[in-house]
């Protein structure tokens, strides 16, 4: 480890595989491999949007991007479902039959461990929580719901502040936007 750190692999992470909606790793090694790039490229990280959390660029070989542009043609499909158990459900809406695409800026989100309390699932000092993959260099957003989880600490969110202009980009960018499904 170029760092000598050693970084988890939080639970959380874990439902980013090639059959989910959303971003993943496709390379040789699987979260091995991505928490080696992590370790790697930790020096470049950026801060996130609270103290404790991480953005870290990496190089997009073998990831692939959930996130779809949606058209008039995408056929899409609604659900009502929570990400974990203990969260509250909410629409989650996928472009049908979309295929991810291979990214072109990839950024790995790390939370440290006393940021994620109970939410930690490893000993490490910072854990894995996110692959964040697009298939642009455009600078993307969290999704409306994700802020709003986090601005009202609702489960599964950590507290953070946003602007307006935060969340009207936010809505504006996912507006036509969706996850593949």
């Amino acid at each position: 480890m170029k760092n000598g750190m050693k970084i988890g692999v939080n639970k959380f992470v874990q439902r980013q595989d090639k059959d989910s909606k959303f971003s993943h790793f496709e390379g040789e090694g699987g979260f091995e491999t991505v928490t080696a790039l992590a370790d790697a490229f930790f020096d470049q990280a950026k801060q996130g949007y609270k103290d404790g959390v991480l953005l870290v660029p990496v190089p997009a070989e073998g990831f692939f991007s959930g996130v779809v542009e949606v058209t008039s043609e995408t056929a899409l499909k609604a659900t009502f479902e929570a990400r974990r158990p203990e969260e509250t459900p909410f629409i989650s809406v996928v472009a049908v039959g979309a295929q991810k695409l291979p990214a072109k800026f990839v950024e790995l989100v790390l939370y440290r461990g006393d940021v994620l309390g109970s939410d930690a699932t490893t000993d490490c000092e910072w854990e894995l929580i996110s692959i964040n993959a697009r298939p642009t260099e455009e600078e993307e957003p969290p999704t409306p719901m994700a802020m709003a989880r986090n601005f009202l600490e609702l489960p599964g969110g950590t507290k953070a502040e946003y602007t307006a202009e935060e969340f009207a980009k936010a809505i504006a960018y996912w507006s036509g936007r969706v996850m593949a499904g």
